[in-house]
């Protein structure tokens, strides 16, 4: 695993994840292809028909499907809650902050003539 970007570099750490997320849905994809080639050299082995290899690559599509969106679930609930502690503000607290600031800044001009 890569070393930990410093707390201070936002830019860092939202980089840190994509990285991290784009290797997780690489390791999915690659699993996923395996398992297509394990049920092709199964056919051959066990005799089975292109109806039952049909059959059980259905079921094993719909086990990996579920079984990467449980992951995908659990890397995003996992990266807001990293973000969370951190304090790495959302678009809309930054927006509304901004609104803020905004108007803050109206009211100093207005005080200002």
């Amino acid at each position: 695993m890569e070393p930990r970007p410093p707390p201070h570099d936002r830019r860092s750490i939202a980089e840190f994840f994509q990285h991290v997320w784009g290797q997780a849905l690489l390791t999915v994809t690659g699993a996923e292809d395996e398992a297509a080639k394990l049920l092709a050299r199964v056919q051959g082995m066990a005799g089975w028909s292109q109806d039952e290899v049909k059959r059980q690559v259905r079921d094993y599509a719909d086990k990996l499907t579920s079984q990467r969106r449980e992951m995908e679930r659990k890397v995003e609930d996992t990266v807001r809650v990293s973000l969370h502690r951190l304090r790495v503000p959302r678009k809309e607290e930054i927006a509304q902050l901004n609104s803020r600031l905004d108007t803050l800044h109206r009211r100093i001009e207005q005080l200002s003539k």
